[in-house]
């Protein structure tokens, strides 16, 4: 059986998909409509659970084109990491982290490193400790010793004392 090569859609066909599905569209038109199968149209929309994402920008902390072409001037232009970060009012390990993350001295590229940094923004993120913690009691955890052993041990004694109440004044 011959492989099927992975289906890209355009910004302007996924706005469409969006479109139609939020009109009551079912996943099966809307493929025929596009000459897909409808399971490669759900593996568009189930990420978000069917809810339009709102569209993406970036933190206004992250830097920004321009301030990747100033980096890359300042390395042709053999200047210190800490006088690149001075010009651009960042703390020279922003500008050392970003210079390292693309591709180092030698072949850091702005408009490559932006590119880069658009994509590992769409990486998954790992669970904070309160979502795991969550889990746990979702995963069939009943009492305070059983989550203490499926949990991390870290925080094993606090929790035991909140749960079994010492540590706190008799009645």
């Amino acid at each position: 059986m011959p492989y099927r090569t992975r289906i890209n859609y355009t910004a302007k066909q996924k706005e469409e998909m969006w479109d139609r599905w939020q009109k009551g569209e079912s996943l099966t038109s809307i493929g025929r409509a596009f000459d897909r199968p409808s399971s490669s149209i759900y593996g568009l929309l189930s990420p978000s659970g069917g809810i339009r994402p709102p569209p993406r920008q970036r933190s206004r902390l992250a830097l920004t084109l321009s301030e990747r072409e100033e980096i890359s001037r300042g390395i042709a232009a053999d200047r210190s990491i800490r006088s690149i970060a001075s010009q651009l009012g960042r703390s020279p390990s922003t500008i050392s982290r970003e210079i390292n993350r693309n591709g180092r001295y030698d072949y850091y590229r702005a408009s490559q490193a932006d590119q880069a940094a658009w994509d590992r923004s769409r990486r998954p993120r790992k669970k904070g400790t309160e979502e795991l913690f969550f889990d746990q009691f979702e995963g069939g955890v009943r009492t305070p010793d059983q989550l203490v052993r499926r949990f991390n041990r870290k925080y094993a004694s606090v929790y035991l004392s909140i749960a079994y109440g010492l540590g706190q004044p008799s009645k």
